[in-house]
């Protein structure tokens, strides 16, 4: 996908679902662009996965509208996996369970999310953050215009946690797809995000990180926890790999 695109990958509009007991979500709006990464947060029973769900196709809406891009192709790691522990896996025969991979695209993938020494592993032998790592590249091997990571730093320490969002946005900035991302991390979601979206059945409130923090929704919201948030905003005129390096932007490489 071309960085200079301006179409809008997903756009959800007055979104609603619920059943005869309950409503999860009411008259919900986002919309998706690519190279961007939004942030969903909000409290337990907010419809937070719901909404995800939805995004993916999983569900299908009470009421209102999701529009995809046409040939949108998506990636999804969910927030949790259910495996059978009669039918032991390694890594690399999870991640053809879907779709048969050459040992050679998985271990270039494994690479990229910084576990290729995992591949030939059992699965349920692998720590917490790797099996994150695993999840995500599980994601990505469709090379994603829309990559949606429902609590991707779910039983990972703190300092895995913050890696892992450094990775998330180092393959936003090399593939440049789109990014809805779900989780409760306030500190480390609000300074690595581009835009953020308080939900509660519906949208609280959005917008930018800092416009955010200073909402009295936010505040409302999340109580304590909102109080005292640190930001730090990396303004470059450059791109990383995932690994962290350097690349390019097109005009440097227009001005050569």
């Amino acid at each position: 996908m071309s960085p200079t695109t301006t179409e809008p990958l997903v756009q959800v509009q007055d979104l609603s679902y619920g059943d005869a007991k309950r409503t999860f979500l009411q008259g919900v709006n986002l919309t998706i662009m690519p190279g961007k990464i939004v942030s969903v947060i909000g409290p337990n029973g907010a419809g937070k996965t719901t909404l995800v769900k939805l995004m993916v196709g999983l569900l299908k809406p009470s009421q209102g509208r999701i529009t995809r891009k046409e040939g949108l192709t998506i990636g999804y790691m969910p927030q949790k996996i259910h495996l059978s522990p009669i039918f032991p896996l390694t890594v690399q025969r999870f991640l053809q369970l879907n779709k048969t991979w050459s040992e050679q695209e998985l271990a270039k993938m494994l690479e990229e999310v910084g576990v290729s020494h995992v591949q030939h592993s059992p699965l349920e032998a692998i720590s917490g953050g790797e099996l994150q790592r695993v999840l995500l590249a599980r994601a990505l091997l469709r090379r994603p215009q829309f990559l949606v990571l429902d609590e991707p730093a779910q039983g990972v320490d703190l300092l895995g946690q913050g890696e892992l969002y450094d990775l998330i946005a180092k393959i936003r900035d090399l593939y440049h797809c789109g990014i809805l991302l779900v989780s409760h991390d306030l500190n480390i979601v609000m300074a690595r995000t581009d835009t953020v979206v308080c939900l509660n059945q519906h949208v609280c409130c959005s917008g930018h990180p800092e416009q955010v923090s200073r909402d009295p929704a936010f505040a409302e919201l999340f109580g304590k926890a909102a109080q005292g948030l640190a930001f730090y905003t990396h303004h470059h005129d450059h791109h990383h790999g995932v690994h962290g390096k350097v690349l390019k932007n097109k005009k440097a490489k227009d001005d050569e």
